[in-house]
């Protein structure tokens, strides 16, 4: 991305254009095991016999354990902050006129 985030990642905070490019970045490439957020959503993934032993299907939850599982996922019930997520996430569907789908936490997946 053209800046060396390993020994200056305070650039990210300083700079929005490569906050934006880093959040792109990071919405659209997969980190093996995780699919990317992407395709997630765009129903490009297909899970693997460990994902679904796991109960990780597509959906919004998945993003949420892609982007921060070790902290959210796997507790049973859905967090304040996930219910929160989910809320934002519904309106502007709504907005937009399209369906949540299902799986909109990851409170029953276990985390990668």
């Amino acid at each position: 991305m053209g800046f060396d985030g390993l020994n200056r990642p305070e650039l990210v905070a300083q700079d929005p254009v490569l906050a934006f490019k880093t959040a792109i970045w990071f919405w659209m490439t997969p980190q093996n095991p995780k699919p990317s957020c992407h395709d997630v959503m765009q129903g490009l993934y297909r899970p693997s016999a460990a994902d679904m032993a796991a109960g990780r299907v597509a959906g919004y939850g998945l993003t949420t354990n892609i982007i921060n599982g070790g902290l959210e996922c796997n507790s049973g019930t859905p967090q304040a902050q996930q219910l929160d997520r989910i809320g934002f996430y519904k309106r502007y569907c709504d907005v937009f006129g399209v369906s949540y789908g299902d799986n909109l936490d990851c409170a029953k997946q276990q985390s990668y």
